[in-house]
């Protein structure tokens, strides 16, 4: 879980593993996958830095990186 500010300063509590997508428009929206938005005063920035800690902290980070690699070693040894 991710926590942010909305616009009117309060906090905001996101499970980072939601978020579709994220945009500057030029607030900060964020898209969840059932559809809901979130505008919030951290820059996309933030919120991508956020989202990649809690994926650091729950083990998640790096694991599309490691597969691409084992991928490749696959690829060399055929």
């Amino acid at each position: 879980m991710i926590t942010l500010t909305t616009l009117r300063e309060a906090s905001l509590v996101l499970n980072a593993i939601l978020i579709e997508s994220v945009r500057a428009t030029p607030d900060t929206t964020i898209q969840l996958v059932g559809g809901q938005t979130y505008i919030v005063k951290e820059s996309l920035e933030e919120v991508k830095a956020a989202t990649i800690d809690f994926y650091q902290q729950i083990g998640l980070a790096g694991l599309n990186s490691i597969r691409r690699l084992e991928d490749g070693r696959r690829k060399e040894e055929e």
